[in-house]
Parts: C-alpha cells; structure tokens; sequence
C-alpha cells in the first residue's frame, strides 16, 4: 500500500535542498552503515541496500537515470512529487539530479539497477554519481571514518 505523507508537495529543487538539510542535520548524529551489495553483469550495476527499521539514510546526487526498487518493507522516501511512504515490492523511476533521503520504517531491502561501462564499485560511483565532500558515505556505501562529538 503507498500513502502519501502529509504536506510534500513541493518543486525537486526544494525538495533537494530540505534532503541536503537532513543530511546537515543527521551527520552530527551516531551513524549507520547499511549492508551493501554490489552486483556488476552485462553492462549493468545492482546496488542492494538492506537497512534496519528507524534509520535514516541520505544518498548522493546521481547523474543518470535508473530504477529504484523497494523490495521489501516499508520506507518514506523522498520523490519529485514530495515524501511517500511505500511498501515493497515497488518499483520507482529515478531521474538524474535525484537526492534521496530514506528512512526505514521497517527493516527493509532496496535496490537500484544502472547501465554502467564500470566493472567495479569506484569507477561505477565516480560515473553514476556527482561528488560531494559533504556525503556521510565513502565509495562502496562505506561510513566515512570521523569522531563523533562527546555529548554529557
């Protein structure tokens, strides 16, 4: 069943720049490292990404089109029409230029399918997605390795 989360009508550019905020927002925060796969076959790229219910992730900027599929669970999820929340198995249409933020709200399995000319992880991320120095993840959907601030 999807639902449309309430209030999320807004233009990508808007809903970009309030996806950059939560990344903002979340990176001073504990972080989680989802469980990544990463298949490459025929000119194509899988990327499965399971992640525990409660948890939020914030993507990078991709620069091609591809396909996004919930597998299985349940996810709010950020879209050019606003934030849904969906429940696999549901398959949506990314464009180029998309940001996504996805939070969990049960542990739930995603994937996304690309046409690469990449063979491994680094060269397939350097062509499918922009950079960013402020991304919470490295290369393969790695943390970046940084202390956390001590709170009392």
């Amino acid at each position: 069943m999807e639902q449309q989360v309430p209030n999320t009508e807004l233009a990508p550019s808007l809903m970009r720049g309030r996806v950059e905020h939560l990344q903002r927002v979340i990176s001073e925060l504990p972080q989680y490292e989802p469980e990544t796969v990463h298949t490459f076959h025929g000119g194509m790229y899988c990327r499965q990404v399971f992640r525990h219910a409660d948890v939020v992730i914030v993507g990078r900027v991709h620069k091609k089109e591809h396909f996004y599929l919930v597998v299985f669970g349940t996810v709010r999820i950020t879209t050019d029409e606003g934030v849904q929340e969906i429940t696999g198995p549901r398959l949506l249409c990314s464009k180029s230029g998309t940001k996504r933020a996805v939070y969990a709200v049960t542990d739930a399995l995603c994937m996304t399918f690309h046409v690469v000319q990449a063979t491994d992880v680094a060269a397939a991320e350097s062509e499918l997605v922009e950079g960013d120095p402020t991304a919470m993840f490295t290369i393969g959907n790695k943390l970046k390795s940084k202390e956390l601030p001590c709170h009392s």
